[in-house]
């Protein structure tokens, strides 16, 4: 299956929580259907990115990074690459890539979309497709000055600023969504 073939996949079995989140899958739809190159940077009317929101293993705590060009805490991600298989592959090597962090979990399933405006060339967007990911209790964070200016642990209800609320609002369903795994994987050992 190709990396177009899967976000079709994901994005066509995903259960958006709202109706503004399912207004928006049905747009990534669309347009993956409308662009065979949706899923590459050249595909200046908007490509498809993959990111994640690095929460702690006891879900205290995110992992943000202060993005290089925008000057913002941001959640890890990016663009997709030609070795990227999967959708959630691609947002589990950038959150590893851009955090340092070895061993993350990526929860399944994408936890919401977000639609944004990005530098990339002609009023390109951002097609995102947000994951939650879960970092291992002995987690260490190693920052690649080529990746960010900054990186770092926060409270999962205090987002530090400048930040966003696309960002903000990807914590706190990533927050939610892994403090719901983590739950399950309790009562399924009690």
């Amino acid at each position: 299956m190709s990396l177009h073939a899967d976000a079709r996949a994901v994005l066509g079995a995903w259960s958006a929580p709202d109706a503004r989140q399912e207004e928006l899958r049905r747009s990534y739809l669309e347009h993956l259907g409308a662009h065979e190159d949706a899923m590459w940077r050249g595909c200046l009317p908007g490509h498809v990115t993959a990111s994640s929101a690095i929460i702690s293993a006891d879900g205290a705590r995110v992992a943000l990074v202060l993005h290089g060009v925008h000057n913002l805490w941001l959640q890890t991600g990016g663009h997709c690459e030609p070795e990227d298989a999967t959708l959630a592959g691609a947002a589990l090597r950038e959150a590893t890539e851009e955090s340092g962090i070895r061993g993350l979990t990526l929860l399944p399933e994408p936890v919401r979309l977000d639609r944004h405006a990005v530098p990339c060339g002609g009023g390109s967007h951002h097609l995102d497709v947000q994951y939650a990911a879960i970092a291992p209790a002995d987690a260490v964070l190693v920052r690649d000055p080529d990746e960010s200016h900054d990186l770092g642990w926060f409270p999962v209800d205090a987002v530090p600023e400048p930040s966003d609320e696309p960002c903000r609002a990807l914590v706190r369903a990533a927050a939610s969504a892994v403090a719901e795994h983590l739950a399950a994987g309790r009562a399924s050992t009690a």
